[in-house]
């Protein structure tokens, strides 16, 4: 199909923003020239009427493939009208490939691996039967840690011996060579918390040699902050391997040592390429085993859960259980249990009929046997906003795209990241437009090698964002409506409205 979009402002391109009109024609799933078309013929038109015309944004961390919407919801419609057209799994550890055994217990936290049919081990053999589930956006995906971790050692808690480590090393080459584009480590979660530096410089060399990024999500966002963000400044500069902090956000209380560890990471040189992922929100979404003591996320999902039932473990666990916000604690999702959705901490405590958070949680916990995801506000604007502006930072949701059915509390970033992270930028001059493109479009496809995207250019995939920018309801706010998209040459949304197209891509890392 050849496709003309006519009379737009293009901005992302190889010279930097446009003001002067242009048109841009497409055929087949690249951009074939840049100019002026008026007298030109093509298979559909579209008129920009003086909008941006941008890439399309690429989502350097996202949960799709946690929560398995991958598989039953295609169109993956949140993403899509964000513009975003490019979507990276495998983070924190966790991924849906390689399986050992074919298990999915790494992503028992986020999604219902209940109703999940798994025919594949390798990378490659994922990536050949996503292949034959078409998706509206394309899809690229790393290695996860605990996912082969636990595979090969089970839940025990430990070093590994040298054989292990040097399975682990041959799994993951395996794994980059298929076309996974990196690593990820979720050393924040009970199962990968104690996993020495050594093992993960070793494998990091392994990413390093094969061109490959390492996402890390670190040991501590709270306490232990600074040692973390020093552990993966060590290894990104001693190793060498493109480096991403994911959800790397400013935890209310413990502002002076995200502020420090921000300043850590600006102040080094430009060659050690360390970034790290950051959503424009003040809501955290946590699985709600990790509102547990830390001593009592241990084991598996069974484990914990035995350990909350358990009497004695019981009044331990209540003593010992965090200061929480109840009113800030909002239920986004119960499986099988649709009825808490939307509901505050707070409320839970009525519903029991207790005035005790603490017996309200693990009640809550005993009756969603662990499964439920929570919304929790926790997150300092204002350093939001200065870490935004990092030369270090890019944007993501760190979300999952889910249909409008059932029972569900779709956080704001799910739906709104980069409009929202547009729209600050303009309104709140964060930085100019162009530089805030770049930061969702040339920057993550250089960090992870997409070649032939990022950039409006002649020869390169035609996958592109049409949007304009308005004026707010106050001085400072700016809306951004994504107009149209397009995915390879196709158009998925038109107009505002979804089109049904599903061209997008599984990517794979060469």
């Amino acid at each position: 199909m050849s496709l003309i979009i006519k009379r737009v402002k293009i901005i992302g391109g190889p010279d930097g923003s446009n003001a002067d009109l242009k048109d841009v024609f497409v055929g087949g799933e690249k951009i074939s020239a840049i100019g002026d078309f008026s007298s030109k013929r093509a298979d559909k038109v579209i008129d920009g009427k003086g909008a941006y015309l941008s890439p399309g944004f690429i989502d350097v961390n996202t949960d799709s493939d946690h929560c398995i919407s991958l598989f039953g919801y295609p169109s993956q419609e949140d993403f899509i009208r964000q513009g975003v057209t490019t979507i990276i799994g495998g983070m924190c550890g966790s991924s849906l490939a390689p399986l050992l055994y074919g298990s999915l217990e790494s992503v028992q936290k986020w999604g219902d691996i209940r109703r999940t049919n798994v025919n594949w081990h390798t990378v490659k053999e994922f990536l050949e039967i996503l292949d034959k589930k078409p998706l509206s956006l394309n899809f690229a995906t790393l290695m996860g840690h605990s996912t082969v971790r636990r595979a090969l050692i089970g839940e025990d808690i430990r070093d590994l011996t040298k054989n292990e480590l040097r399975i682990f090393g041959t799994i993951l080459l395996r794994a980059l060579k298929e076309g996974a584009f990196g690593f990820s480590t979720g050393l924040g979660y009970v199962h990968s918390f104690r996993t020495p530096y050594s093992e993960i410089k070793f494998l990091n060399e392994i990413v390093r040699n094969q061109n490959g990024v390492y996402a890390t999500h670190v040991r501590s966002s709270t306490a232990g902050l600074a040692r973390s963000i020093d552990e993966t400044i060590k290894l990104a500069t001693n190793v060498g391997a493109r480096t991403i902090i994911s959800h790397f956000m400013p935890i209310v209380g413990n502002e002076e040592a995200y502020r420090e560890a921000l300043q850590k990471m600006e102040s080094l040189p430009e060659r050690i390429q360390l970034k790290f992922d950051i959503y424009p929100f003040e809501t955290s979404v946590l699985a709600i085993y990790t509102f547990l003591p830390v001593w009592a996320q241990s084991g598996g999902r069974e484990v914990m859960l035995a350990n909350v039932k358990d009497e004695w473990l019981r009044a331990r666990i209540m003593k010992d259980i965090p200061k929480i916000n109840p009113e800030e604690f909002v239920i986004a999702q119960a499986p099988d249990n649709e009825f808490f959705v939307g509901k505050s901490l707070k409320e839970i405590a009525k519903i029991y009929d207790t005035s005790s958070y603490n017996v309200a949680l693990l009640k809550l916990m005993e009756t969603t046997e662990l499964r439920a995801v929570i919304c929790y506000k926790n997150i300092s604007t204002s350093l939001v906003k200065k870490a935004i502006q990092s030369k270090r930072s890019f944007i993501a949701t760190n979300a999952a795209s889910f249909p409008d059915i059932g029972k569900l509390l779709k956080p704001e970033r799910a739906t709104s990241t980069f409009t929202k992270f547009l729209g600050m930028a303009e309104g709140e001059n964060l930085m100019p437009l162009e530089s805030a493109i770049r930061k969702i479009t040339a920057e993550p496809a250089r960090m992870f090698n997409f070649s032939g995207r990022g950039e409006i250019r002649e020869g390169n995939f035609a996958d592109l964002s049409l949007f304009s920018i308005t004026d707010g309801d106050t001085p400072k706010e700016k809306k951004v409506d994504v107009k149209s998209v397009i995915v390879n040459g196709e158009i998925v949304l038109e107009n505002g409205t979804y089109t049904g197209k599903l061209p997008g891509k599984n990517l794979r890392h060469s």
